[in-house]
């Protein structure tokens, strides 16, 4: 108990480190990002429609205010070196774009790359990073992330630190998204140059890719921070390649591990099941608890088929995720020593997705329902007597 009270307290020490040094990311990022739904399908039309449905449909209400713009807006550069939007899709430019959607009361991210070119081959910001800064701040852009296509033989770090930099002489607060997609290992250095930092390769809307990209994270908790957060890549949820359950255990899962919660799906039609699930308000408050630990995981049975997931919040209480990967269904008992409590002390279980308590428990606790195959529960734990560790 005390190896573990120690590590605790080594984990939250790290999240209270401030990341780069502009004054964002004290909670993760929550927004919306074209690519999983539009890839290169998108035009002004489609991003300001999206920015007013993620008002009308409480989206924004539920903390979500990011509308990011992913890769194939650009149009190339004039002869000066200044990026200009693609006119065919945006023909009234980037400008236009972020003033509606301020006007909403929302911010706008964009997309670039640190090398030459894209990933679809639109202009990167290789050697263009202080230009293309400049211009993003007079656009009024308020989120860049950086991808890392045709720049493998550089050093993400001091290629990212380039960007970095530019973006804060602008003088305006701009939340910076490092992608090389976790292949040179970015947690160790993102902390000092980026607010969030991609941990995986390209998520897809499949169960087997959503737990692999979970599976990633366990052995990084420890990087992320109050300022600066790991990022096992955008929420699929509601795109279809997952059942509700899946949905549920992902965006549950997302939320424990302080990742970032930028929904990929379509906004415009979204279906209430999906919305439901993105605005789960006490599912949310797990992500943005200002205490900034990430959940880490500190448990498995049979081989990982079953599994515990676990953050200390604030307030002194655990948010917990009993996670069953199994394709049977599976019960998972909770004991209080593994998720940093005194073992013998009563705690109010609660169930955030009901929204509701489920009783008093001594020592541990353990579902009256069997777990449902690729399912969840996720709980707060709070010691009714406020000792919360030994």
């Amino acid at each position: 108990m005390i190896k573990v009270a120690t590590a605790l307290l080594a984990t939250i020490a790290f999240a209270t480190v401030n990341a780069l040094d502009n004054g964002l990311g004290l909670t993760p990022q929550m927004g919306w990002n074209s690519w999983n739904f539009y890839a290169c399908n998108i035009n002004e039309s489609v991003i300001m429609d999206t920015a007013k449905a993620m008002v009308s449909n409480g989206m924004a209400d539920a903390g979500y205010k990011y509308v990011n713009i992913d890769d194939c807006w650009a149009g190339g550069r004039y002869p000066n070196g200044t990026v200009y939007a693609d006119p065919n899709n945006f023909p009234n430019g980037i400008k236009y774009v972020a003033d509606y959607i301020h006007s909403l009361g929302l911010k706008i991210g964009i997309y670039t790359d640190a090398g030459t070119e894209t990933c679809q081959k639109r202009v990167g910001s290789y050697g263009y990073e202080i230009n293309d800064a400049q211009t993003y701040a007079e656009w009024g852009i308020d989120y860049v992330k950086e991808d890392w296509c045709y720049a493998t033989l550089e050093n993400p770090e001091q290629r990212y630190q380039i960007m970095a930099n530019a973006l804060n002489s602008t003088g305006r607060q701009i939340f910076f998204s490092l992608c090389d997609w976790g292949y040179l290992s970015p947690w160790t250095f993102g902390i000092s140059v980026g607010n969030s930092w991609r941990t995986t390769p390209d998520i897809k809307d499949n169960w087997d890719s959503m737990l692999a990209n979970l599976m990633a994270q366990a052995p990084i908790s420890s990087f992320s921070g109050i300022g600066g957060w790991n990022d096992p890549d955008m929420l699929e949820v509601g795109n279809g390649g997952m059942s509700s359950i899946e949905y549920t255990s992902h965006f549950s899962l997302w939320s424990l591990l302080n990742a970032p919660l930028i929904a990929g799906c379509d906004l415009i039609d979204i279906d209430d099941e999906t919305l439901q699930i993105l605005t789960a308000p006490e599912v949310i408050a797990v992500n943005q608890d200002p205490l900034g630990v990430q959940g880490s995981l500190v448990k498995s049975f049979n081989g990982g088929l079953q599994q515990i997931w676990a953050k200390p919040m604030l307030d002194g209480s655990r948010a917990v995720v009993l996670f069953n990967t199994d394709t049977n269904p599976a019960s998972i008992q909770l004991n209080w020593a593994d998720i940093w409590l005194v073992p013998s002390q009563d705690a109010i279980v609660r169930d955030l997705w009901a929204q509701s308590n489920l009783g008093s428990y001594t020592s541990s606790f353990e579902s009256t329902n069997e777990i449902p195959p690729h399912g969840c529960i996720m709980l707060s734990i709070l010691p009714s007597n406020g000792n919360s560790s030994n």
